[in-house]
C-alpha cells in the first residue's frame, strides 16, 4: 500500500507549480485534511471556492475524478462524484520527475533534438 504524506504532497505541489514548500504546505494540508486516511473523497464535501484547488491539482495529474451512477427506486439516475489521490504521480513529482506514471524521468526536449541526425534538419 502506497502512502502519501503531507510533506510528500507539499513537495510535489512545490515542484510542479514552482512555488516554495512553505507556500505549498497550506494547500497540501487542506487536501490531506479532507482525504484523511482515505484514497478517495466524495465531491459534496467541497465548497465551490475550495474546488478550484482540486481542479488545479487535477490538471497537474495529482488528483483524478470518477463518477458512480445508481438507479434509485423511482427510476431516476443518481450520480456521485469522487476525487482520488493519484499517489504515483504525487510521489513522482516529489522526486522531481515529470511524471510518476512510468517511474522514469522524461527526456528533456533538448535531449530529444540531440538524437535527430543532422540530415533530418534539412529540407531539399
Amino acid at each position: 500500500m502506497t502512502v502519501v504524506t503531507l510533506e510528500d504532497l507539499a513537495t510535489a505541489i512545490a515542484n510542479r507549480v514552482k512555488i516554495n514548500v512553505e507556500a505549498a504546505m497550506g494547500d497540501a494540508n487542506f487536501v490531506m485534511d479532507l482525504f484523511g486516511y482515505e484514497d478517495r473523497i466524495i465531491d459534496n464535501v467541497l465548497e465551490p471556492e475550495d474546488r478550484q484547488l482540486f481542479y488545479i491539482l487535477e490538471e497537474e495529474g495529482m488528483l483524478t475524478t470518477e463518477r458512480e451512477e445508481t438507479t434509485i427506486y423511482d427510476g431516476r439516475t443518481w450520480r456521485t462524484h469522487y476525487w482520488f489521490l493519484n499517489k504515483d504521480t504525487i510521489l513522482g513529482y516529489k522526486e522531481g520527475r515529470e511524471t510518476g506514471e512510468t517511474g522514469e524521468r522524461d527526456q528533456d526536449v533538448e535531449e530529444v533534438y540531440d538524437d535527430i541526425p543532422d540530415e533530418m534538419w534539412y529540407i531539399e
